[in-house]
């Protein structure tokens, strides 16, 4: 996020084809010329959805990466119906229990992973940001076996300092921005 369209122009240029975006709105602003010179290129939404971006972020993201509540799901499946578009999704597990943090919790992953799988969403995977003090294994090893036991292929963690512990615990999408663009502007 924040990184202009010319940062992100260079990253294609090196070969990058997926990307990932934390705010739909900034998304929409400069993706769709991206999309449009760059046919080739995947985003993912990496970032909190509310409800009432469904509508915008659904023509523009291959995947979403952060359902983590019935409300979101529904409103996604409402969405797709209307325009005929299944974008893949994950959910947001808050494997530290974070309360400031989006997320279902570790206890109640299981339960609504099969609510989301009944409401029809087309579901991949899952994703967690561990806590910032706390050492990542922990949480990668307990997504993994959320994972396993629900038949999920996907995970999404590890960000730029923790991607090399986040793979070796099975990591198939990491998010290492900072790693590629360097540190974001503050807004």
């Amino acid at each position: 996020k924040t990184h202009p369209p010319e940062a992100i122009e260079a990253a294609i240029a090196a070969g990058q084809r997926l990307f990932g975006e934390n705010r739909v709105q900034e998304a929409v602003a400069k993706w769709p010329a991206l999309r449009e010179r760059y046919p080739d290129v995947s985003l993912h939404l990496i970032g909190p959805l509310q409800t009432n971006k469904v509508r915008d972020a659904l023509p523009l993201f291959d995947l979403i990466e952060t359902v983590d509540r019935p409300k979101l799901a529904q409103a996604l499946i409402r969405e797709m119906e209307k325009t005929g578009r299944r974008v893949p999704c994950l959910i947001q597990v808050n494997t530290g229990e974070e309360p400031q943090k989006a997320g279902v919790l570790p206890a109640d992953a299981d339960r609504f992973i099969a609510e989301v799988r009944g409401l029809g969403l087309a579901l991949a995977g899952l994703m967690c940001i561990p806590p910032q003090a706390e050492p990542p294994a922990l949480h990668f090893a307990l997504l993994r076996e959320i994972a396993r036991r629900n038949d999920l292929p996907d995970l999404s963690m590890g960000m730029s300092a923790d991607f090399e512990t986040a793979v070796r615990f099975g990591a198939t999408y990491i998010r290492v921005g900072t790693a590629i663009f360097g540190e974001r502007e503050t807004v």
